[in-house]
């Protein structure tokens, strides 16, 4: 779990929570025609904007953002150059038991596809492909999350023309200005809520979940390639220290000694 998202959500609902109440009266703050406007009006124009089977995907990339648990560079290079070892004492076949038992769907194709003999260059288009999906699948999600980051905001300021509209009908009664105008306001705090505290900030987090997820597959499939070349550990190490921090390469450094 993905403990800087969730923490981030609580604090900002609690901050803004305690602003709404240190402001005055917390029901002046609900206001059933404005949530219907903004959330209602948001939801329906992301709706028109994409396929129906790709929104019923966000709540994967949501539950993908926040309980995506992942694994450092550091340790696939790890698991990599131990194969590396193997394969140098004991040839390339002796990976096949230890590839059936990889963790990892995406390192345990490469290792599999490296035993049965495949030649280096359809190994690497085969892993570049799934890439490529695992790219283009997290970019459809990214776009749903931005689209909705947009349309919030838009329909609250939507709700506030209409609410504006109802007001100025009403100039004649002086009484009915100052509600009004509050409730016609209400609607662009609902949209610019929603989408900076839920839909932008998780569109970034998937954004970099995506990258990370792409320099670790990268980083396999060099991996794989050096191990399929016959390279020695040191040399498939060597290749990718340039994937990971200066921190993690002094592990690895001291990993050698």
């Amino acid at each position: 779990m993905d403990i800087a998202t969730i923490s981030g959500i609580i604090a900002g609902i609690s901050l803004i929570a305690m602003s709404i109440v240190s402001a005055g009266n917390p029901n002046t703050f609900v206001n059933i025609p404005s949530i219907l406007a903004t959330v209602g009006g948001g939801l329906a124009a992301t709706l028109i904007s994409f396929p129906l089977a790709t929104l019923l995907k966000v709540s994967k990339v949501v539950k993908k953002t926040i309980l995506h648990k992942e694994k450092s560079l550091y340790e696939s290079i790890q698991a990599i150059v131990g194969y590396a070892e193997k394969a140098r004492k004991e040839g390339m076949l002796s990976l096949e038991e230890e590839a059936e038992n990889e963790s990892d769907p995406y390192l345990k194709k490469g290792l599999m596809l490296a035993v049965d003999g495949t030649e280096s260059e359809l190994i690497s288009a085969i892993l570049y492909t799934e890439l490529g999906a695992v790219e283009s699948r997290h970019e459809e999600g990214q776009n749903v999350l931005k689209t909705m980051g947009a349309m919030f905001p838009a329909f609250g300021m939507i709700g506030t023309l209409i609410g504006l509209v109802g007001m100025l009908s009403q100039m004649n009664d002086p009484s009915a200005i100052g509600p009004g105008m509050a409730v016609a306001i209400l609607t662009t705090f609902y949209g610019a809520f929603i989408a900076n505290l839920f839909c932008i900030p998780m569109a970034e987090k998937l954004k970099g979940r995506s990258e990370k997820e792409v320099q670790r597959m990268e980083l396999i499939i060099k991996g794989i390639m050096a191990i399929k070349e016959g390279d020695t550990p040191r040399i498939v190490k060597e290749k990718l220290k340039s994937f990971v921090s200066p921190a993690e390469k002094r592990l690895l450094e001291e990993k050698d000694k």
